[in-house]
């Protein structure tokens, strides 16, 4: 989740070393950027013969597939079995049976739509897991903060996935991306019962490790450490933090990928493939919700500013979260290029578990933060692995459950039936 959004510079806030070089380098890498696609597409333009009407043409087509945005959809069958105001559970095991440890996801959060863990047919999260045989899978959908969620706090959204492990069954494989991993990553140390396995992608557990960009903004647009500007951003929406101020600061952190974007579009305004992929992931991208402001400040204050889930000092309702509590087979799966979470930060949680080492993988992509979850690299040759391995000690321990319920005579518990349509 990036924390810093677009704060303006005051007499107080410099721009920390790690901001400064981020911004000049991402400066040089735009003006390469937009070299580049110039010179291909007047390249272009000349060996077609184009003429200025041409020209017009290509620029008002450009200009309607970047604004023509649709909202983004889940891609596998799913039936919503509980809703929270803050959140929904979504059943995606499509009427499976199988005798399998049942898996709930815990997608990002961070101003966009959950359904980045079921992107597209063939491009999905969701579909890499029940290939590997964990086709009881349920996940969660965070919604966007209206008036009436703007108080959500974390306390609601760990009763959220406390309450979806009691429909599922514990114990459950707990996958957390992002912002859900760090979420997969508290729950688990405050209830290490309901959790079979725990896989961790691209989520900040020490926030502070590999020179965080984020941490770098919080320095710039906190300097004073009282949260006084994030309160102000957040009072200015009414008790929410927009999906729009979220969007504008993952651009900010890495303009040179939007510009590339864009321009790349421009040439290839005649590629159908290209234009289909474009729509696919801009419609997503560019689709925000807000986050509850109660929340969001929680969230930066304990996490991004204190580092304390690292640090063991994190306290909720007068419980220490210790991250040493947990012992479950661990997998950590990090982008070589993920510039919002860099891979110190999510291998950190290796050192603070109580997990055996030979039952903690870790696994680089050579991506960066969103290919994590949408990524071709990451779903067909990383997730297939790692889904394969916790579908294998799920069948086991199915099997064991199963022959101690027989012993014991008892049957396990039925299912929660979905929502009524509205």
């Amino acid at each position: 989740m990036h924390v810093a959004a677009n704060c303006p510079p005051t007499p107080t806030a410099w721009p920390s070393p790690v901001v400064a070089d981020s911004l000049l380098g991402s400066s040089v890498a735009c003006w390469a950027a937009t070299a580049e696609a110039a010179g291909s597409y007047w390249g272009g333009a000349l060996e077609r013969r184009a003429t200025p009407l041409d020209v017009a043409e290509d620029a008002l087509r450009w200009w309607e597939v970047m604004t023509d945005r649709r909202p983004p959809r889940w891609s596998s069958p799913n039936v919503v079995v509980r809703d929270w105001g803050h959140a929904r559970l979504r059943d995606l095991s499509q009427g499976s049976t199988d005798d399998v440890v049942g898996t709930l996801l815990l997608p990002p959060q961070a101003g966009h739509d959950s359904c980045i863990v079921d992107f597209s047919d063939g491009q999905s999260q969701v579909q890499v897991i029940r290939a590997a045989g964990l086709t009881r899978v349920w996940s969660l959908d965070w919604v966007g903060a209206t008036a009436a969620t703007r108080d959500a706090s974390i306390d609601d959204y760990l009763r959220s996935v406390r309450e979806s492990v009691e429909v599922i069954g514990g114990p459950v494989n707990l996958v957390g991306d992002c912002q859900g991993g760090w979420l997969a990553a508290i729950y688990a140390a405050l209830h290490p019962e309901d959790v079979h396995t725990l896989t961790i992608a691209g989520a900040p557990i020490d926030f502070h490790a590999d020179r965080a960009l984020i941490h770098g903004y919080v320095e710039t647009c906190d300097p004073a450490g009282d949260m006084a500007f994030y309160r102000r951003v957040v009072a200015a929406a009414g008790g929410v933090l927009p999906g729009q101020s979220m969007l504008g600061g993952f651009i900010a952190m890495k303009p040179e990928s939007e510009v590339e974007r864009q321009l790349q579009l421009l040439g290839a305004l005649d590629d159908p493939v290209h234009l289909d992929r474009y729509r696919e992931f801009e419609d997503w991208f560019k689709h925000t919700q807000a986050i509850p402001g109660a929340f969001y400040l929680w969230i930066v204050e304990h996490l991004f500013r204190d580092n304390a889930l690292i640090a063991g000092e994190l306290d909720i309702h007068g419980r220490r979260v210790d991250l040493a509590a947990i012992d479950c087979p661990l997998y950590l799966l990090a982008g070589e290029t993920d510039h919002i979470t860099p891979p110190g930060q999510v291998f950190a949680m290796a050192g603070a578990v109580s997990t055996a080492p030979e039952e903690i993988v870790q696994r680089t992509t050579s991506g960066g933060h969103l290919g994590l979850f949408m990524g071709r690299e990451a779903l067909r040759e990383h997730w297939p692995p790692l889904m394969a391995d916790v579908a294998a000690r799920s069948r086991e321990a199915s099997r064991q459950l199963a022959e101690r319920r027989a012993r014991a005579g008892t049957a396990p518990a039925p299912g929660v039936p979905p929502l009524p349509a509205p």
